[in-house]
């Protein structure tokens, strides 16, 4: 069932962030005078699809057009509109645009003359709004997702800058945090707010050395982390490990004949302390919780504002038939944002998803992390997109806005086969002021093509690597 619903979210994630690139290249194309004879999610063989000819059709669809199947009897003049289909390949998509080089390697146009609905005949501006569309959308589409997230929910500020709990072996920890420090700077930043101390031991500064003022014992005190091991373990998955202080667990309603509904336990009971252990997320309890397989516990909770401290017994696996999540009981506010405040932190915030994509890439070349930690493909983002939806439609959707700016800024890149490559040509015809021969851009496009399927070889096989 896991994989069924990873499977699921990885495809909407997917579906929504082509549909949205292959629409921007449309409504310029169309707007543009262009025709499109293809707007296909997915990749390879037609499953089914809606034309204004045919109407909705199961199976491949044969469409003639000056360049393709014009002596075939059976081929569809579709006279200018657009087959809108699904491929069989849950990977990408592709919209296929009259008279212009791309992914279908088609050059049947090349010995005729330019006709006004095709790409070859458009100005350089309306070239390059064509090809730059699909990058534009997949920004407009993060900014849109934060902002809209930061208009209707808002944004929580934990007043905190005290931590309640640090996992073992977790980032925090190897960069010698510990339970109950107060942190009061980080490379000489103040931190006033868990989302600031969050950010400043995390991305803030990425892979810089971590210079950490704080309060420990009741002694001011300096710590120095290493930025670039920080950067590797972040890379590699690992979790920064820490709760703030007045984060607590709440538990759901028990399992019926469960060890937590025999001992007592109510939906909303908030624990406090378990086997005399102050507790502060739902990792630090489950990993307490194993420590009493088979043995009596005493656990302390509060109910409806009193506290009660009842004994239970894990099972042999070290559970107690309970659902468990978390609430923050300290000072917080939630920051309200306006409309346009709401669209201009929803750009301030995609924008700082480009800077981070930059830095990552920088930090790979100064040798912080590597190739393999870095990247990911279909498995990795398949894999975010469960546990993002698994903590709630809101992360879901800021993951999805940061892969779509990372689909934007990839895309936009001047390498062959991408849309900056393509941008490359025109500038480049717009100097010459001529077209480059068909030839060259054929030549250019399918090395590009080849070394995009060499490194998404290598993607996944790093995919493959790391659940193995």
């Amino acid at each position: 069932m896991e994989f069924v619903s990873t499977l699921l979210y990885f495809v909407i994630v997917i579906a929504v962030l082509v549909v949205v690139h292959e629409f921007g290249h449309f409504i310029a194309a169309r707007l543009s005078g262009m025709r499109a004879d293809v707007f296909s999610v997915g990749m390879g063989k037609r499953v089914f699809g809606w034309n204004k000819i045919t109407g909705f059709t199961w199976g491949n669809l044969k469409i003639k057009t000056d360049t393709e199947n014009v002596d075939d009897p059976d081929a569809i003049e579709l006279n200018g509109h657009t087959d809108y289909r699904l491929a069989i390949l849950p990977f990408g998509g592709y919209v296929k645009i009259s008279g212009m080089v791309d992914e279908s390697f088609d050059t049947e146009f090349a010995g005729q003359e330019p006709k006004d609905y095709e790409f070859r005949s458009k100005n350089v501006f309306q070239k390059s709004i064509t090809i730059s569309a699909g990058v534009i959308m997949n920004f407009l589409l993060s900014v849109l997702i934060v902002a809209g997230i930061a208009f209707f929910k808002g944004e929580p500020e934990y007043k905190t800058n005290r931590i309640g709990h640090v996992s073992e072996q977790s980032i925090a920890a190897k960069a010698g945090l510990q339970t109950g420090d107060q942190i009061l700077e980080i490379n000489s930043k103040p931190i006033a707010t868990w989302q600031q101390l969050v950010l400043g031991m995390t991305t803030d500064d990425l892979g810089e050395e971590r210079n950490i003022t704080l309060v420990r014992n009741g002694e001011t005190t300096k710590l120095t982390a290493d930025g670039a091991a920080i950067l590797k373990d972040i890379a590699s998955e690992k979790q920064l490990g820490i709760a703030p202080y007045g984060m607590r667990v709440v538990f759901g309603e028990p399992t019926a004949d469960g060890a937590a509904q025999k001992a007592g336990f109510h939906d909303n009971d908030t624990v406090m302390t378990l086997g005399g252990v102050e507790i502060f997320n739902t990792n630090q309890f489950v990993d307490e919780l194993q420590k009493y397989k088979n043995t009596p516990v005493d656990l302390t909770v509060r109910r409806d504002g009193t506290i009660q401290t009842v004994n239970v017994t894990p099972n042999e696996n070290g559970k107690i038939g309970i659902p468990i999540g978390v609430i923050y009981t300290g000072d917080f506010t939630i920051h309200k944002f306006g409309l346009f405040e709401s669209i201009s932190y929803g750009y301030v915030k995609t924008t700082d998803y480009i800077s981070l994509f930059f830095s990552s890439i920088g930090q790979i070349f100064e040798g912080n992390i590597s190739l393999k930690q870095s990247v990911g493909g279909p498995i990795m983002i398949a894999k975010q997109a469960g546990k993002q939806a698994e903590q709630g439609i809101a992360s879901f959707l800021l993951f999805m806005a940061m892969l779509s700016t990372t689909l934007a800024v990839i895309n936009i890149l001047p390498f062959p086969a991408l849309d900056g490559g393509h941008l490359v040509f025109i500038i480049i015809e717009a100097i010459i002021r001529r077209e480059v021969p068909i030839k060259v851009k054929m030549a250019v496009q399918q090395v590009g093509m080849v070394a995009l399927l060499i490194f998404m070889a290598v993607v996944i096989y790093y995919d493959v690597m790391r659940t193995i």
